[in-house]
Order: C-alpha cells, then structure tokens, then sequence
C-alpha cells in the first residue's frame, strides 16, 4: 500500500478550445508545474496518437497540442522527433489527413513511422516487433487524446505506447493473444517497460465518448493532463470519468502487477483539482467487446493497408 510520502505529480488545467497560442502556454505550464526538465540536445520521442485516416480530426491528438509539446522541445534545446505506427497504413498519410503534418512543417519537423522491428521478449512468454527507433530515444512524451474505447473502455497515456510495436503487429497480437484473458494488458505493460521512460501528456480538450477508439462522438471535457509518469496521469483521469480499477482492464492490471504509480492514492494534484472538470455524460462502453481480432479482420486490414500505399 502506497504511502502518503510518495507522491507523483499530475497537472490538470482548463483549455477550452485549440487556440494556438493558449495552447502552447497551457502546455509550457503544465510540464513545468511536474517538474519536467528536457536537456539540450537530449533526443525525444513526441508520439502522438494516429490511429486512422477514418474520422481523423477526432480520434487523432489535435495537431496543436502535439504541436505545442513539440514548441516546448525545441525550446529547452531538445531534438524532438514525431513518430507514430498505425496498426494499418503509414504515419505520414494518417497525419495528413488530421492536419499533424501541417502542423509539423511550420516547426521545420515531419511525422514519420516507428519502423524497424526488434524482438521484444514477452513476460508471459514469446515477443512481439517494438520500433528500435523508440528505443534509441532518450524519453518519450505521449501525447494522447483521451478516449472511450470498446476493449478497454478508455484509453490515454500508456495505451498510446502501445502504437511503439510495428505495424500490423498490434493487430497480430489481437489475433494470438486476445483469448487470453488479460494478455494483451500485461503486453501493454511490458511495451511500457521496455521503453525509455514516458512523460504523459493527455488531450482531453475534446474528448472521444460514445464509441472508439476510432468511430465515436465528441465530448467537451475542456482539459489538458500532464505528468511524469502514464500511470498515474491515466489513473487520475479514470477518477475523473468516475471509473474504478474494475472498469478499465489496464488500469486493473497494473495495480494487479502492483505498480503503485496507478494508486490514485499517491496522486499530487499540482495545479486544477479534478472537481474542476465536468465530466458528467461521458459514455463509455456497458460491455467490452472482445480483446481477439476475428483472421478475417486482420486480413482484410492488411489488405486495405497494401491497398493504401499502392494508392
């Protein structure tokens, strides 16, 4: 049980909209009240969450807040890279069709996808294809949108890591791993493991409910999250939703392995309480579907892929 001399920061503030320069304020602030520092010349990851070109302007981190993490980068003297690898398809297009790549250009930087496959050894044994180009970073920022999500009822911060594994290897997993009951939580947690350490960082400005994690509707929650730890930043955001440990299969899980990162007990609230937050409404799934991807969706998935680049 976690005492109450350890505590783990987590910076919630108020943003109403994606105004540019807001944003970017909102964001400074937000890593600087958990005591975040970036070296110069330090390499980070900035991985935003790109899951399709279908409905991108709402299932994809808004192309601000990713482009406002990234202004604070260059700043402090960092490298910032963005990169991301959808389960289908490259990076590049699906941030495209969202506005991230335009976003990117104007810093001098481009969206590109976490390729080059090494075999990470599972704790429940085999591996799974994690990107080496994740690996070489310094940290990590995952810039997550906050949303509803059919299989793990939502999702933020540390289910964004996940998109570190190659390709169509996430979807693979689904296929082998999804009938056994909470694999494909404990893959989750070694892919967050294995990587260098990762600062969350959450959009919930506007939010997906009602669905996900792709087809779902948007929700006006007016929040942006931030802390050093994924956790504990997803934790808090549970609370917020009014969800308990039962409810989101991950959050169950990491407390199950006794990562106390995810206690909401140790959780420091540095700048807006959660009460500051309304998140009355906000829909998520009754029942999860199930974490198994059927072969036939995984293949006609691939297909749409090859389709895609061909195109």
């Amino acid at each position: 049980m976690p005492t109450s001399a350890i505590t783990i920061p987590v910076a919630l503030l108020r943003q109403k909209d994606y105004d540019r320069a807001a944003v970017t304020s909102a964001v400074e602030r937000l890593i600087m009240a958990c005591g975040v520092d970036f070296a110069r010349g330090e390499r980070v990851l900035v991985k935003p969450n790109l899951v399709s070109k279908s409905n991108a302007g709402l299932c994809c981190t808004h192309p601000e807040v990713v482009r406002a993490v990234c202004v604070h980068l260059l700043d402090c003297g960092a490298k910032p890279f963005v990169a991301d690898s959808p389960a289908f398809g490259s990076a590049g297009r699906v941030a495209e069709a969202c506005g991230l790549a335009e976003a990117m250009r104007s810093l001098g930087l481009r969206v590109a996808t976490l390729d080059r496959p090494t075999p990470l050894r599972l704790s429940d044994g085999g591996s799974i294809g994690l990107s080496r180009r994740a690996l070489e970073a310094d940290r990590i920022v995952s810039v997550a949108r906050l949303k509803a999500h059919g299989q793990f009822r939502v999702t933020a911060s540390t289910k964004n890591l996940f998109g570190a594994v190659c390709g169509c290897r996430k979807a693979l997993a689904h296929v082998r791993l999804g009938d056994l009951s909470g694999r494909m939580e404990r893959l989750m947690l070694d892919v967050r493991h294995a990587l260098p350490p990762a600062i969350g960082l959450v959009d919930g400005i506007v939010a997906m409910h009602r669905g996900g994690p792709v087809h779902g509707e948007a929700f006006q929650l007016g929040l942006l999250g931030c802390s050093p730890d994924t956790l504990a930043l997803d934790a808090a955001l549970y609370s917020l939703l009014g969800l308990e440990p039962a409810d989101v299969p991950l959050w169950a899980e990491s407390l199950a392995q006794g990562l106390s990162s995810a206690a909401p007990q140790i959780t420091n609230f540095v700048l807006e309480e959660p009460q500051a937050f309304d998140a009355k409404g906000f829909g998520v799934a009754a029942s999860l579907s199930p974490m198994r991807f059927e072969p036939l969706r995984f293949v006609r998935g691939r297909m749409k892929s090859l389709l895609h680049r061909l195109g």
